[in-house]
């Protein structure tokens, strides 16, 4: 008896420990190993501890695969947010200096026939606010949190390209370097 309940109880401690991770990354194979470690105390209830003994060990094996695929899916979608920062952290700040620049040659007198049917003012406060969830994508890339920043810096993007419309300009991306 002891043996099978130190077994249960190493597994669990396993999956504790790979859980969090797993649920996030690699749902379905959790459920499975749950189910598993389900049918290894349903054996331990039943008293039949050579079968828990028999059974642990491979559902040991899986807990362990469960943690380094959850680990390698966490990885992949760092990997893959980490890129996307990186390209729209290449753009976005020159979009907002794109935007700034133009505001400020349609707010010229020599340029009115341009402006004509702009809110400059409505155009400022856009870009006052695009600066500042600008910045606070930059608090979440800083702070580790990649997924937020992305959300925020893509659809920052999305208003930017809907400002520079308005504005009757196109932004264009910086070269690659």
């Amino acid at each position: 008896m002891e043996p099978a309940q130190r077994s249960i109880s190493d597994i669990e401690a396993a999956l504790r420990a790979a859980a969090s991770d797993a649920a996030k990354y690699v749902p379905d194979q959790l459920a499975e190993v749950r189910r598993e470690l389900g049918d290894l105390k349903a054996a331990f209830d039943r008293q039949n501890y050579g079968a828990v003994l028999e059974g642990a060990p491979a559902a040991m094996s899986r807990v362990q695969a469960l943690a380094s695929a959850a680990e390698a899916k966490k990885a992949e979608i760092t990997q893959a947010l980490g890129e996307e920062w990186s390209g729209l952290a290449a753009r976005v700040p020159g979009y907002l200096t794109t935007i700034q620049s133009r505001i400020e040659l349609l707010a010229k007198k020599s340029s009115r026939k341009l402006a004509a049917g702009i809110d400059l003012d409505a155009a400022r406060g856009s870009l006052s606010g695009a600066s500042s969830v600008w910045s606070k994508a930059q608090a979440s890339f800083a702070a580790g949190n990649l997924g937020e920043a992305v959300t925020t810096a893509k659809s920052l993007e999305t208003n930017l390209e809907g400002l520079a419309g308005t504005l009757k300009i196109e932004l264009k991306a910086p070269p690659a370097a």
